[in-house]
């Protein structure tokens, strides 16, 4: 079969590999001239190419987020730079030969379907490369063209914009902090990307003001012990709690947890809904800079006039020189027709993946997803399930179940996390959902007979993506170890001075004393003889 992967960023890259492994014949079409997608910063923004700035490092920890069976380098520090995620990129791309199947600087034009659609489910993909057009045929598309390119800029939201004197912008826009010495900057939006960019201005610029509608749960990178937050986070256990404890309980525990490291109430930051659990927010500094005035929380705003901005609560901030537009992004598939997929407040994918109105599944989007949870393994158990759908290998169900089950799934979505994340989702729930599908979902009862440390590592331990290579189709000799030695990775790149613990001292204390309690037997027995 002959595949096509649009786009060479982190999901483009793993659907090329689990092609490859399932002996398929890919071929990737990347628009720009390198992999990387998202990751592949440049110091220029350009039209239809997502974007980040200088600064970006991941929210999501080296462990839980690598490709299940290729590790992030154990020396890598366990949230990276954007420099850093590029450079496993480009191991990843080295070591399973990835480069040879892609055409760079090749938009996708166009994906229809094929005359005999019907009979063969094949596609006909235009592509333009240095002014050419050229149409192929292939036998399946995975679409991988991300959801971070289109910006949702409401600028019909804000009253009195047209008056305002000052700078504004998109967030996609912002690189870094060179010329905002000494302004007075207002972020729209409390998400990762506005949250980091309130906090990055806050060193140059003379005073930050962040707006939120709704507030929302500000999370530390480092969590219990120091160790990264998903490491504690993301467990099967603490899943299970979370998804079978009584609602009240959970919000009330999710609460308290969240409110260890300060009271949100106190910062303005409470959410509004505390029982819709909105993906957490990660930022190791906005509480100190907000103790110290640097940025100040403020709610939606309501109003714009030449040089000033009025909010809800009536409050007025004058002399305003730039406004960010940290407001996010509308998903977009321009080369696909609607009757296609259509994108509307929702979109109707079978399992997140397949849309719903095809005659023949041979067209799977990868990575349109937000999990509670690295999207990198996300999206390769996604690419694993679609190259087995697209062999015969998997099978989906009637239209009717399929129709059943995006209901169910849009129900659990409206009560976890509200209507307006359509793209949200339980990141173990649903990777176990696809795993079973794929026959590669760890059998626990199976490994308490047999192997009961490793057991005991898969439920209370991290979920990482090595789980997922344990059986089944894909199943990787090093899963194991992996999974066992995960701590070790997560102390290499901190434990470079190297001290006595208290636990340290407590077992030599208790290794000299068993050794002086065997000596003391010896001596009796010496004795007596």
């Amino acid at each position: 079969m002959k595949v096509a992967v649009i786009g060479a960023g982190e999901s483009g890259l793993t659907s090329i590999k689990c092609c490859l492994d399932e002996g398929l014949q890919p071929v990737c079409f990347e628009k720009t001239n390198g992999i990387g997608g998202l990751w592949n910063y440049i110091p220029e923004v350009e039209d239809g190419r997502s974007s980040i700035y200088e600064s970006v490092v991941t929210n999501t920890s080296k462990e839980m987020m690598c490709y299940s069976d290729f590790p992030i380098p154990e020396d890598y520090p366990n949230f990276l730079h954007n420099t850093k995620m590029m450079e496993y990129y480009k191991q990843y791309a080295d070591r399973f030969g990835l480069l040879k199947y892609i055409q760079f600087n090749t938009m996708v034009c166009s994906v229809k379907k094929h005359p005999n659609f019907s009979t063969t489910g094949q596609w006909e993909v235009t592509t333009e490369k240095d002014g050419k057009k050229e149409t192929s045929i292939f036998d399946a598309v995975m679409v991988c063209s991300g959801h971070h390119t289109d910006p949702y800029y409401p600028l019909e939201s804000f009253p009195g914009l047209n008056k305002f004197k000052g700078q504004y912008f998109h967030s996609k826009e912002y690189k870094s902090a060179k010329g905002f010495k000494g302004k007075r900057v207002l972020v729209v939006g409390m998400g990762n990307t506005g949250t980091d960019i309130a906090v990055e201005l806050s060193r140059t610029a003379s005073q930050v003001y962040l707006s939120t509608r709704r507030g929302c749960w500000v999370m530390s990178r480092v969590f219990d012990q120091g160790y990264p937050w998903d490491i504690c986070f993301d467990t099967r256990f603490q899943n299970l709690l979370r998804n079978t404890l009584p609602t009240p309980i959970v919000t009330w525990l999710t609460e308290k947890k969240m409110n260890e490291w300060f009271d949100h109430a106190h910062y303005g930051l409470q959410p509004r809904d505390s029982t819709q659990f909105k993906e957490p927010l990660f930022n190791d500094e906005l509480p100190s800079r907000i103790i110290c005035g640097y940025v100040i929380v403020k709610p939606n705003l309501s109003e714009f006039t030449e040089t000033s901005v009025k909010f809800d609560d009536g409050t007025i901030e004058e002399n305003i020189d730039v406004v960010v537009f940290a407001t996010g992004y509308r998903y977009s598939f321009p080369f696909l027709n609607e009757s296609i997929l259509k994108v509307e407040n929702k979109i109707n994918l079978y399992k997140s993946i397949f849309p719903t109105n095809l005659e023949k599944a041979t067209l799977g989007v990868v990575g349109l997803i937000q999990p509670l949870g690295p999207i990198m393994a996300a999206s390769e158990i996604q690419a694993r399930w679609i190259t087995r759908v697209f062999k015969g290998l998997c099978k989906l169900p009637s239209q009717d179940e399929i129709q059943k089950d995006i209901e169910l799934k849009q129900k659990i979505l409206l009560t976890r996390f509200g209507k307006e994340y359509s793209l949200q989702l339980d990141y173990i729930e649903y990777l176990d959902e696809l795993a079973q599908e794929i026959g590669c979902k760890p059998n626990i009862l199976g490994l308490l007979v047999t192997d009961p440390f490793l057991a005991l590592k898969v439920v209370f331990g991290p979920c990482t993506p090595a789980q997922y290579r344990l059986i089944g189709p894909g199943k990787w000799p090093m899963a194991r170890k992996q999974i066992m030695t995960t701590f070790d990775r997560i102390l290499k790149p901190t434990k470079t001075r190297v001290v006595r613990t208290h636990k340290e001292k407590l077992s030599i204390v208790y290794g000299l004393g068993a050794l002086c309690i065997l000596a003391l037997l010896l001596a009796l027995a010496m004795y007596k003889n």
